[in-house]
């Protein structure tokens, strides 16, 4: 017996070294082209962080980013895993802890933690256990981390990382670096602020860019950028939504034809009854099937001021305006594309609601925002318009793109 575990602790030991040779080769051979506002907006003194985000936006990059900006290469204090490795099929995440932290391990990053059964158990453990290693652990946009997972209720922060706003891909491609802007600041200063960032660069001669390919940070890579989407579109709907949600395969094809029929027609009140009908399954599974497409942010829900789920939307919008062009790109209409930019650079840190007064958003239960092309529009008091076609604005005229600067 006293063998066998000698051997066993051996392998572990093993392990654990080619998991440090793995993390100094990744390393060394990532290089994240825009550094993430959420890199200081973590209190990266918690012991135990949860990052979520939809397939595509760089959780990996951005956890890798962490551990070389705070730790540096061969500094085994840190340490990036994969539990898709084959490596956890046998052996559990409490042994590698432990393991690691008897190599004077303190902060152990962990990606796709969904694809080990047990794990939020077993990080709950850690926590008890071993109070002096940070975890930081990746994790999809549908986990539900405190809701499904009471194990690490009142333990786990968790944070969400987004695709590029229209200020990070700007800044990438124009060499720039400008800040950030609150809502706040829009709304009260944004010919200063206009007229400034136009003193330096042509916003938008990006913008465009921006709306067909900007969102997620794979446009950097050599294929071809729509069939990649395509591809992650697929994965979110396979491995996000039926894997994690533990949905039965044979349901895929329902959940893929009612996506494209909301991306065909977003945005759109959903006629759920003909939804159901052409999907073949009753009302409340299509409410069901929209929310997870939502919790995959893939689509956005909006609904009117007091109203929420499990009442039927007002509208329904695509996520982010780079998912409305691979499915359908002859018809993409602008302006849909318009309004859910708008809708997406807000989501992030404001309350959206359906407007009135025939305004499209509600922000925040006070402003409220009608998207128009140009600045000939009938300007009427108490509604603020958000502008595509104008570099600069003027009172209650605001240029859209200038919404890409909240984050």
């Amino acid at each position: 017996m006293d063998i066998f575990i000698t051997f066993a602790c051996t392998i572990l030991t093993e392990f654990v070294e080619t998991f440090y040779r793995t993390h100094n080769y990744l390393l060394e051979h990532t290089e994240s082209p825009v550094r993430r506002l959420l890199m200081d907006e973590i209190n990266w003194n918690d012991r135990l962080i949860g990052i979520k985000g939809s397939r595509g936006v760089g959780k990996t990059t951005f956890l890798l980013e962490y551990a070389k900006e705070f730790f540096g290469k061969d500094n085994r204090e840190c340490l990036y895993i994969n539990l898709n490795h084959f490596y956890f099929t046998e052996r559990t995440i409490i042994d590698f802890v432990a393991e690691f932290r008897a190599k004077g391990g303190k902060v152990l990053l962990i990606d796709q933690v969904f694809k080990y059964p047990d794990w939020s158990r077993e990080l709950r453990y850690c926590y008890d256990h071993f109070p002096d290693v940070r975890i930081v652990f990746s994790g999809s946009s549908v986990m539900r981390l405190k809701e499904e997972n009471p194990d690490l209720s009142g333990k786990v922060v968790s944070y969400n990382l987004r695709g590029f706003s229209f200020r990070e891909f700007l800044n990438l491609m124009a060499g720039t670096a400008f800040p950030v802007y609150s809502f706040e600041e829009i709304i009260q200063d944004h010919r200063i602020i206009a007229e400034s960032i136009c003193s330096q660069v042509k916003p938008m001669a990006y913008f465009q860019d921006y709306l067909h390919h900007g969102y997620y940070p794979f446009f950097l890579e050599k294929r071809n950028f729509s069939e990649n989407l395509l591809k992650t579109m697929n994965m979110m709907l396979e491995v996000d939504v039926l894997y994690i949600k533990q949905i039965e395969q044979s349901y895929l094809p329902k959940m893929r034809k009612l996506l494209y029929l909301l991306a065909i027609s977003a945005p759109c009140a959903p006629n759920v009854s003909q939804l159901s009908k052409d999907i073949e399954t009753s009302r409340a599974t299509v409410m069901n099937y929209i929310k997870y497409l939502t919790d995959a942010r893939l689509t956005n829900m909006l609904y009117t001021e007091g109203e929420t789920f499990p009442k039927k939307p007002a509208k329904v919008y695509m996520h982010n305006t780079n998912l409305m062009y691979p499915i359908r790109p002859e018809a993409v209409n602008v302006q849909s594309v318009r309004e859910t930019f708008f809708y997406n650079m807000l989501h992030k840190d404001h309350k959206l609601n359906l407007g009135t007064r025939n305004a499209h958003f509600m922000v925040d239960k006070e402003y409220n925002f009608k998207i128009e092309e140009s600045l000939r529009v009938r300007n009427h008091p108490g509604i603020y318009y958000a502008v595509d076609k104008a570099e600069t604005g003027e009172g209650n005229l605001i240029p859209l793109w200038l919404f890409g600067f909240l984050y």
